[in-house]
């Protein structure tokens, strides 16, 4: 499955978007590429950078698990016949808590408690902090016996990594910690001060009163070393065969008989397209739109690539990726405003992938500049292979325009 784009459920969000693909080369490595938008106050916007020395450092949501330890690794790993022993990466998750702490943070963030809020995603905590501390070039200590945790004996090694979903990292106003620590026991969420911001450039972590890890934070972070890997610029694609003649009839009933020409409804049809009531276009025909409420706006959504164009010419692929998507926005109405980029490749240590992947990127710069187009947001998800055989090529471009 290529990609299902702009959808969601966990919270009253509307299906509007998306396609499915279906390929042999993504049969070890299936891939969903889900895109999600909201609307925000630009007034009301809070943002992860840390400010201030010797501000609390908060943990939010629910307890840290096992679950997910290892998930942004196992994300980046090839797979073979091991990859059962890969089953505990995977994290869990609870949408009812989700849901309460995304409540829960809106009525922090209406509090005036939060300097600096951010989700625990992959990596865990130490993403969260390491991102937190970096951006606002501080350094962060942690006391991992204050962590909540679901789970008895856990190493530093384990809270550090664990990805166990529905958590948030703040850093709070001191002032304000009985009103924040009061919305989320309201809540029957964890609330628990877990560290401070320090001057200096450090990320210190102690358990038990052993420091169990002390480095440069911004090592990690700002300027952590980068990889420049060889690549191999993709060779020109030879033409394809020409194919025997076919007798129409039986040409129709190979094309509704395949996978991706078949019906394929099912899968968005398990999602509600109408939740809020704001849906004025649906799944199934390529943009989806939604109204803004209250207002006489609509916004228009969109996710594609063609994943045989990008193998055949990464180059001239990447560009297609941004050019269906900003077809797909005009073609409803919409202004198209910018786009997010889900990097999906093979083993990029293989210097014909790292090819594709230099090619795609060259292709989508280019297509945005000219359309003015811009990439605000995206994710890289590399070494989707199977017993050493690559997926296609597939940057996912997601679209957002404005009616």
């Amino acid at each position: 499955v290529e990609g299902i784009g702009a959808y969601g459920n966990a919270f009253g969000v509307p299906n509007v978007g998306g396609e499915v693909r279906f390929h042999p080369s993504y049969d070890g490595n299936c891939l969903v590429n889900a895109f999600a938008a909201g609307l925000a106050d630009a007034d009301k916007i809070f943002y992860s950078a840390a400010s201030g020395v010797g501000m609390p450092v908060v943990y939010l949501g629910a307890k840290t698990g096992r679950d997910g330890v290892g998930g942004a690794t196992m994300a980046s790993a090839e797979f073979d016949d091991t990859i059962e022993d890969k089953r505990p990466t995977v994290q869990v998750g609870d949408p009812f808590t989700e849901k309460c702490l995304l409540e829960a943070c809106l009525e922090l963030m209406a509090s005036g408690s939060v300097i600096s809020i951010q989700d625990m995603g992959a990596a865990g905590l130490t993403c969260s902090a390491v991102e937190m501390g970096d951006k606002g070039g501080l350094g962060i200590k942690l006391i991992l016996d204050s962590v909540p945790q679901r789970e008895t004996n856990m190493t530093a090694y384990e809270m550090m990594l664990s990805e166990s979903q529905e958590r948030m990292l703040m850093v709070l106003k001191p002032e304000k910690e009985a009103e924040a620590r009061a919305i989320f026991q309201k809540w029957d969420l964890d609330f628990a001060i877990v560290g401070e911001t320090i001057a200096e450039d450090r990320f210190l972590i102690v358990h038990r009163d052993v420091v169990m890890a002390d480095l440069p934070l911004s090592k990690l972070s700002s300027s952590a070393p980068e990889y420049d890997r060889p690549w191999v610029e993709t060779p020109a694609a030879t033409p394809a065969p020409a194919l025997p003649p076919i007798a129409p009839i039986a040409g129709l009933r190979a094309l509704v008989g395949s996978p991706n020409h078949a019906h394929r409804a099912w899968v968005w049809e398990q999602y509600d397209t109408q939740v809020g009531a704001d849906t004025i276009r649906r799944s199934g025909m390529g943009a989806g739109v939604v109204r803004v409420h209250g207002t006489r706006k609509a916004l228009a959504f969109t996710s594609d690539v063609t994943p045989r164009y990008v193998k055949a010419n990464p180059f001239e692929g990447g560009k297609q990726a941004v050019a269906e998507a900003y077809r797909n926005l005009t073609a409803v109405g919409a202004l198209p405003l910018a786009t997010t980029d889900n990097l999906n490749f093979g083993n990029p240590e293989k210097p014909e992938i790292m090819g594709q992947l230099v090619g795609a990127i060259k292709g989508i710069g280019e297509a945005c500049r000219a359309l003015d187009f811009p990439i605000v947001s995206g994710n890289v998800s590399l070494y989707n292979e199977t017993d050493g055989k690559g997926i296609l090529p597939t940057p996912t471009i997601g679209g957002v325009g404005l009616i």
